[in-house]
């Protein structure tokens, strides 16, 4: 019986190993297969689009082994690319204009203010720009009213109403399971832990949220009413009225210029590039402009600027594409300031904060790094709490009038379970030999140890105030005063000295090379991301969405996003820098 029991596994082994080599035998071709070439034809018309692709900062290319083998087509497109692509259409000669055609942009609202931004100074080459769309949601609209010529499908329309967001609380939900979250914190604007304390909005979490909001939307309004000729006034009674509900009202309201079916638009651009209708329109996608070369800078020069990219949540370990880990950065920062070649870093943050001492000991190695080359910020979407903490000490900082930063504040969150557990009939006993307070899960949290657990809290808010105070030389009374776990628009912040300037990470890089003293110089991207074999299968799309697929399909789109919500503010355990909450900014 063992005997045939070998054998058997032994069959299934040898099975199991040929399926996997067959499947990276198949991932292998892919990886090799030729690439066709990319080229621009003449009096074309660059189509910009995502075509579903989420923008990142930085989507740097794997070009370890196994990153090759595994090289599919990437869920990303990288915000430097574009720029970088619409920097070079401006000189290519091939190209007339520019075609904006998407209805969802797949960015924050500080990339799409830089990239309306690099569009206004491709149209001031003489070059045009239109739009179409079946119907513009407001980010997308926003984006567009840059264009000389504005198109909607008949039966579209203009989502112009105001921007809006929403919380969820849990307070209720804790009650009736028993399953809760204990909050230790310091800041009253520190709502991060809010919806687990109350079940409804504070009125300090309702001013921050209006404040910034508001200021995002009149940054937004007004660049809108210099392309569109109307006054901000104008613009604000007809998102009040909804004044581009139907094409025809959008047109009438001059939000659109023309209401026109696709082949209608397409009769336009012909005749916008100087062709018959009977000839054939070149245009080129944004991503196979990209893969043509026209998505990266080249330059002959020696001198480097290093561009640091923290994007995503912060985490303690080593950090990956998702995630800000000290590790990574560390190991970034430590290269960029030993390469002779590097004169300055420009650190591009674009995150919420998170993990409190990672924040620390990344701003320790920036600090070190600080003492042999100089060292500018540029903020992203988001720079707040750790984010704000990594940036605070930088040389100047350079943010987006719709970034979101601050955030100055910390946070506790220690999941407890005594009420359901009670409930279902399970009791825990502890024994310890010492008289320090500990914590269970199982128990409500002693008086004793939410004390230590609050003096953590006040050395760490207190640590992050003194580093605020150094790197932008205000008192620590007058950094409390604006802290607070606050949250401000880039706008706002600049009126309350937490940064120096409103501008682009083009303007971030231009500093850096004037305090540097270089004129001549290309730019290096850090971190550098490879992949290992051992996370191979993780990062297969098909493995990696299988659980979430099944999950949406199971709970559906509203629920799987109320577990989604839960599911991260259950990992936020310990003391966190964190900004106060996630929020989808319609």
């Amino acid at each position: 019986m063992n005997f045939l029991k070998n054998i058997l596994s032994t069959i299934l082994g040898v099975f199991i190993a040929f399926g996997i080599l067959f499947f990276l035998l198949i991932l292998l071709a892919s990886a090799i297969e030729t690439e066709e070439v990319v080229t621009v034809k003449s009096q074309s018309v660059l189509k910009l689009s995502f075509d579903d692709r989420i923008i990142k900062d930085y989507a740097p290319k794997d070009e370890s082994a196994i990153g090759m083998l595994l090289e599919m087509e990437s869920p990303y497109l990288g915000f430097d690319q574009v720029l970088n692509a619409i920097e070079n259409a401006k000189a290519d000669n091939n190209i007339d204009g520019i075609s904006i055609e998407m209805t969802m942009v797949n960015a924050g609202m500080a990339q799409t203010q830089a990239l309306r931004k690099k569009l206004m100074e491709f149209k001031e080459t003489g070059k045009f720009i239109s739009s179409y769309a079946d119907f513009y949601e407001q980010k997308n609209y926003y984006l567009s009213s840059v264009a000389d010529s504005i198109f909607i499908n008949p039966l579209g329309l203009v989502d112009f109403r105001g921007l809006s967001t929403e919380v969820l609380y849990y307070k209720d939900f804790e009650d009736k399971y028993g399953v809760k979250m204990e909050v230790v914190r310091h800041g009253k604007y520190k709502s991060g832990a809010e919806p687990f304390l109350f079940n409804k909005m504070s009125d300090e979490n309702r001013e921050q949220i209006k404040s910034f909001l508001t200021s995002m939307w009149d940054e937004m309004v007004s660049e809108i009413a210099v392309n569109r000729n109307k006054t901000t006034l104008e613009l604000n009674n007809l998102a009040d009225n909804l004044g581009g509900r139907n094409a025809d009202l959008a047109e009438k309201n001059g939000l659109v210029d023309q209401v026109a079916y696709q082949d209608e638009y397409i009769s336009f651009l012909k005749r916008r590039v100087g062709i018959t209708e009977d000839k054939t329109l070149n245009t080129i996608s944004l991503i196979d402009y990209i893969k043509s070369g026209k998505g990266r800078k080249t330059s002959a020069a020696t001198s480097k600027i290093a561009i640091i990219y923290a994007q995503g949540e912060m985490i303690y370990g080593k950090g990956n594409e998702e995630y800000v880990g000290q590790e990574m950065m560390i190991k970034s920062i430590q290269k960029a300031k030993k390469d002779k070649e590097v004169k300055a870093i420009v650190l591009r943050i674009n995150s919420p904060g998170g993990v409190a001492i990672t924040a620390d000991m990344i701003w320790r190695e920036l600090e070190l790094a600080k003492k042999e080359k100089p060292i500018v910020v540029s903020m992203g979407n988001l720079a707040a709490s750790g984010g704000y903490y990594i940036a605070c000490n930088a040389n100047k900082i350079f943010a987006e009038p719709t970034t979101i930063t601050g955030s100055i504040g910390v946070y506790g969150l220690i999941p407890n379970i005594h009420k359901f557990s009670e409930t279902i009939g399970i009791n825990a006993e502890q024994v310890s030999t010492n008289k320090a307070p500990n914590y269970s899960l199982f128990e409500p949290m002693s008086e004793d140890f939410n004390q230590v657990t609050q003096q953590s809290i006040e050395i760490i808010y207190n640590t992050f105030l003194n580093r605020v105070s150094a790197g932008r030389n205000m008192s620590v009374e007058k950094v409390d005063e604006i802290a607070q776990g606050r949250v401000w628009s880039g706008k706002e912040a600049l009126k309350n000295g937490l940064v120096d300037e409103l501008g682009s990470m083009e303007d971030a890089i231009k500093y850096a090379a004037l305090i540097a003293n270089i004129s001549d110089y290309k730019t290096v991207n850090y971190p550098q991301f490879k992949k290992e074999w051992k996370d191979a299968f993780d990062m297969v799309p098909f493995i990696k969405s299988s659980k979430t697929k099944l999950l949406k399909e199971e709970l559906g789109e509203a629920q799987y996003q109320l577990y989604e919500a839960m599911q991260k503010v259950s990992k936020h355990e310990g003391v966190q820098a964190r900004m106060p909450f996630v929020l989808e900014i319609k």
